[in-house]
């Protein structure tokens, strides 16, 4: 206990925390104030030295197993937003691996698992995107979005939210009828169907999940849409180029965080090669608003293997080797910590059906996940990067008001849903 004693002193410096380890013994950490005391308890006794030498993976993992429990009223995103609340003052070093050995390590398999082959690649999606359907439908929204929604206001419903997000992103690709639209990454196809709604446009989404393509293909089909709006198990790299480029603009929503650093030369260098010379490509995804780092260890094995949050440094200077030029970036700071924080409320009230899904540990595994990720965007440095690639600066109009003024025109013409696909939430809202 003496190490993780070590490390809760030098870093509770507000609010108050109570720690009973596995022999009965209580510890207090902080000087206390308004704020009702977090009181969690250690029921193994490897649980505090494992959580100490490196207190992301060691806390994800002591949870997930049952070694840590966070006493009533509180729950494990309040000890998260409280831990992460106070580490800010200190820097986020203290929750990352602990010593120069233990460091060197992470940071060397961070780079390697971050190595995406097309084999890996589609593993790892499958790993991350192929659950059970029903999984997504108990915390997602109606459209299954499982990116940041944006929130025009915080007091909005995350149905309202994930349907401004696609406004806001139809609205920059400046889309004009018969245009043909690469979708990399498309997830359940809601924002391709979206977008053919709305423009009249051919649109062919690729991913490597196939539940995820299967789910797409059903979508298109009921809406009869097929014949415009296709989707391909496919690798985005294996997509055929032609001379002059197939598509008028490409998009990819939350693709960038798998590709891993050592393919951003690939993806640019092919995504070029796909567009037309007066096409715009763009790209919504998660970003630090600092210098490049690293996965931490608990996200790469229990989520997102793989997966990588690139600096805006690293896609920006990637990109301008291969031709491309960036016109348009906006860093969207908060939106994805609301869309988190509902994410998780959705889940706990879905939590018997999770558990019966599944089991324990895995619904204790994405309650972590969500309100770990939720304190990133809240008391991190993670925002959301939407950039606009283009070949020829003429490609877009000449300010960002065509950007507000197509939003809202999309906006007035669309009526969100309100959580149709769960009576649960449905009655709840009512």
């Amino acid at each position: 206990m003496w190490l993780l004693d070590k490390l809760l002193n030098r870093l509770i410096s507000e609010g108050r925390l109570t720690v009973t380890d596995h022999d009965g013994k209580s510890y207090d950490y902080g000087p206390g104030g308004d704020e009702e005391t977090i009181r969690l308890r250690l029921t193994d006794k490897r649980a505090a030295g494992h959580i100490a030498r490196y207190p992301q993976l060691g806390a994800g993992e002591a949870f997930m197993w049952g070694w840590l429990v966070v006493e009533e009223p509180h729950d494990i995103r309040d000890l998260i937003l409280f831990f992460t609340r106070n580490a800010k003052k200190i820097g986020d070093d203290a929750t990352h691996a602990q010593g120069k050995l233990r460091k060197f390590l992470q940071k060397a398999a961070a780079k390697f698992d971050g190595i995406n082959l097309r084999g890996k690649a589609r593993k790892n999606a499958e790993h991350t995107y192929n659950l059970t359907r029903r999984l997504y439908e108990l915390f997602l929204d109606e459209d299954r979005q499982y990116t940041m929604a944006y929130y025009r206001d915080p007091a909005n419903s995350l149905e309202q939210a994930q349907l401004d997000k696609k406004a806001h992103i139809a609205a920059k690709l400046d889309l004009k009828p018969g245009m043909k639209v690469l979708d990399i990454g498309c997830g359940w196809g809601g924002l391709a169907l979206y977008l053919h709604k709305h423009y009249d446009i051919d649109v062919l989404g690729v991913a490597l999940a196939p539940d995820q393509i299967a789910f797409c293909q059903e979508r298109a089909e009921a809406l009869g849409v097929a014949d415009r709006v296709n989707f391909e198990l496919c690798d985005y790299r294996d997509v055929q180029a032609e001379d002059g480029g197939r598509f008028d603009r490409i998009c990819s929503v939350g693709l960038l965080e798998h590709v891993g650093t050592i393919h951003y030369p690939q993806f640019y260098e092919h995504t070029s090669r796909l567009l037309k010379p007066d096409g715009v490509m763009f790209s919504h995804c998660c970003g630090r608003a600092g210098p490049p780092g690293t996965t931490d260890a608990w996200t790469r094995k229990y989520i997102f293997p793989g997966g990588y949050i690139p600096a805006l440094s690293e896609l920006v200077s990637e990109s301008e080797k291969h031709g491309w030029q960036v016109m348009d970036v906006e860093a969207m700071r908060f939106h994805y910590s609301h869309t988190l924080e509902e994410w998780y409320n959705r889940t706990v009230l879905h939590k018997d059906e999770i558990i019966a899904l599944y089991d324990e540990q895995f619904y204790r595994m994405w309650l972590y996940y969500l309100a770990g990720a939720e304190q990133s965007f809240r008391h991190g440095t993670m925002v959301n990067w939407q950039i606009l690639y283009v070949k020829d600066r003429t490609a877009i109009p000449m300010t960002r008001d065509w950007i507000t003024e197509e939003s809202a025109r999309l906006r007035d013409a669309d009526e969100a849903p309100v959580w149709s696909l769960d009576p649960a939430l449905r009655q709840a809202a009512e």
